[in-house]
C-alpha cells in the first residue's frame, strides 16, 4: 500500500536504497519515538536485535523535529529551524550506522500533537504497510509531556488497526523516568548488552545534544548497566546492560482498558510491595 503521509515536510529515508514497499514489508521491529535520538537512547535493544540479521529489520519513526532542545557551545546561537536541520541529519546518520530498514521523521511540532488526527493517521499508515511483529513506544509514566503524547498517539494508531494487523508484542521503554520502580513481575528486561561499540557510536552521533549540554551518551550507558546490576541482589548479573520495559499487550488487546487504569494498577502494585516489605519488620 503506497504511503500518503499527511505532513508533507516529513522525511522518509531508506539507508540501503531498497524500494519503499519492500523496506516496509521486511520490517519486524518498529519504534515510535518523540525526538531525534529517542530511538538510539531508549530503544537500543530493538536496534541490536535486528543488527546484521537478514531476517530481522528495524524501522524507526521520529515524530517531532526536536527543535526545542537545550543548546550550548557551537550550537548556542542556533535558531530552532537550524537545530531541526542538524537533528534531522543526525537521525539519518544513526539510521545508516544502525542499518535501519526505514527511518521516518514526521516533522511535527510538539504543540501540534495533542489530539492530532494527522499524526495518528500517518502512524497508522506506516503500521499498516509494515505490520511489524514488535512495536516499541514511550511509557505513560514518563515525565516529559511530548513523550507521553507520542505514547498516546502511538497507542491510538495501533488500536485503529484491524486486530489481525496489530503487533504481536508491544512494549513501553524507559525515558525521562526509569522503570526500575516496577515490581519484578510487572517489568520486562530487554537486553542492551549486544555490540557495546554500536550502542556507544549511536548515542555519540548526536553531537547537537552532547556538545549542546546534555551527556545522554554517558547517562544511558550508566542506566543500562545499573539496571543489570541492581536487578537481583542475590544472583550474579545475567546481562551487562538492561533496558526496562512495560508489556503493553493488555492495552493493545483490550480496547476498553484505559491508560489511566493500566498504569494506575502498576503503581498500586509498587505501592503495596513497598508497604508489605516494611510491615514484615514492624
Amino acid at each position: 500500500m503506497p504511503l500518503n503521509l499527511i505532513n508533507k515536510h516529513a522525511d522518509v529515508y531508506v539507508p540501503d536504497g531498497t524500494a519503499m514497499e519492500e523496506a516496509l514489508g521486511r520490517t519486524t521491529h518498529l519504534c515510535i519515538g518523540a525526538h531525534p535520538d529517542d530511538i538510539e537512547i531508549n530503544c537500543y535493544p530493538a536496534v541490536s536485535e535486528c543488527f546484521g540479521k537478514p531476517d530481522r529489520w528495524f524501522t524507526g519513526i521520529t515524530v517531532t523535529n526536536g527543535s526545542g532542545c537545550a543548546r550550548e557551545g557551537v550550537y548556542a546561537d542556533y535558531s530552532d529551524k537550524q537545530m531541526a536541520v542538524v537533528r534531522r541529519r543526525e537521525q539519518r546518520k544513526a539510521a545508516v550506522l544502525g542499518e535501519y530498514s526505514v527511518q521516518f521523521q514526521l516533522d511535527y511540532a510538539s504543540s501540534e500533537l495533542k489530539n492530532s488526527a494527522s499524526a495518528i493517521e500517518d502512524l497508522s499508515q506506516i503500521l499498516k504497510s509494515s505490520q511489524p511483529e514488535k512495536v516499541y513506544l514511550h511509557n505513560p509514566a514518563d515525565k516529559h509531556d511530548t513523550h507521553v503524547v507520542v505514547f498516546m498517539i502511538g497507542l491510538a494508531a495501533i488500536r485503529s488497526l484491524p486486530v489481525e494487523m496489530r503487533p504481536r508484542h508491544t512494549y513501553a521503554f524507559e525515558g525521562w523516568r526509569n522503570l526500575d520502580w516496577l515490581c519484578d513481575a510487572d517489568k520486562v528486561g530487554l537486553d542492551a548488552s549486544l555490540y557495546p561499540n554500536l550502542a556507544a557510536a549511536l548515542t555519540g552521533l548526536y553531537d547537537s545534544q552532547i556538545s549542546g549540554g546534555k551527556r545522554y551518551d554517558l547517562a544511558i550507558a550508566g542506566r543500562r548497566q545499573a539496571n543489570a546490576t541492581f536487578y537481583d541482589a542475590h544472583k550474579a548479573d545475567k546481562s551487562e546492560a538492561l533496558t526496562w520495559a512495560i508489556d503493553l499487550n493488555p492495552l493493545v488487546e483490550e480496547e476498553h482498558l484505559s491508560v489511566e487504569d493500566f498504569i494506575g494498577d502498576l503503581m498500586d502494585s509498587f505501592h503495596q510491595d513497598v508497604l508489605q516489605r516494611i510491615r514484615k519488620f514492624l
